[in-house]
């Protein structure tokens, strides 16, 4: 029962160390990369929504878009 406990507590402080050396050594890389996935949604974001007015405004021209673009599995 005391080697569980032991190993139980060496588990936790090997995450620990994982977690501080993801966030704290890796910071810059982690930060990097959710500034990229947020420019990538706003990106995104900004794309459906010309491409919803272009769909109000125009539907034939949305019709050329998704038969150039659109992937038709």
């Amino acid at each position: 029962m005391l080697r569980t406990v032991f190993t139980i507590g060496l588990f936790a402080v090997l995450g620990v160390i994982a977690l501080k050396l993801v966030f704290g050594a890796f910071g810059t890389l982690v930060g990097l990369f959710l500034w990229l996935a947020w420019l990538a949604l706003k990106v995104a974001l900004v794309g459906f929504v010309i491409y919803f007015i272009v769909r109000l405004v125009s539907p034939d021209t949305a019709r050329r878009w998704r038969e150039r673009f659109g992937n038709d599995v």
